[in-house]
C-alpha cells in the first residue's frame, strides 16, 4: 500500500469548509484538480473527472464510503477491476480552534500496479492534491 497525504490550515470552521467541499456542482468554478458529478450519499457512485497536469483527464466512478458531516468524506475508486490499482481518497476536517481547521487530503493506494503507477504519477498526484487544497482554502476564506 502507498499513501499520499497533504495538509493545509484553513481559516474557517469545519462546517463552512464542508459546505464548499460537498457542493460538487460548483467545483468547476474553483477546483483545478477534480470535477464531481453525483450526490454525496454513502453507497452511491460518483463520476469524477481528475485532471493531473500534463495528462489527459481521467474519469473514475468511485463508490462513496463515508459522508460524515463535517468531519470526513471518503470514496473508493478502482482502475478497471478491483486489485489492480485501487484508490481510497479522503478528506478529513480537524478543528484546531473556533476559527481554524486542518484539512488532511490524501489517498491510500493498493493493488498490483501501485509501484509502477505511483512512479509515473505519484509526484503529479501530490501536486494536484496541493493545488486543490490551496484553491479550497481561497474559496472558503474569500467567501465566494
Amino acid at each position: 500500500m502507498k499513501n499520499l497525504s497533504t495538509e493545509i490550515v484553513i481559516a474557517a470552521s469545519p462546517e463552512k469548509i464542508w459546505e464548499v467541499l460537498l457542493n460538487f456542482a460548483e467545483y468547476p468554478e474553483w477546483n483545478p484538480f477534480i470535477k464531481i458529478e453525483g450526490k454525496p450519499v454513502v453507497g452511491t457512485h460518483l463520476k469524477n473527472t481528475m485532471m493531473l497536469e500534463g495528462r489527459s483527464p481521467q474519469i473514475f466512478k468511485p463508490e462513496l464510503l463515508v459522508v460524515d458531516a463535517p468531519n470526513e468524506l471518503r470514496w473508493l475508486g478502482k482502475l478497471f477491476v478491483s486489485g489492480l490499482f485501487d484508490g481510497e481518497h479522503y478528506f478529513l476536517l480537524e478543528p484546531i480552534d473556533e476559527q481554524h481547521t486542518r484539512l488532511v487530503h490524501g489517498e491510500n493506494f493498493r493493488g498490483i500496479l501501485v509501484g509502477i503507477l505511483m512512479k509515473m504519477i505519484g509526484e503529479n498526484t501530490r501536486n494536484s492534491f496541493e493545488r486543490m487544497n490551496v484553491a479550497l482554502k481561497r474559496r472558503v476564506e474569500e467567501g465566494q
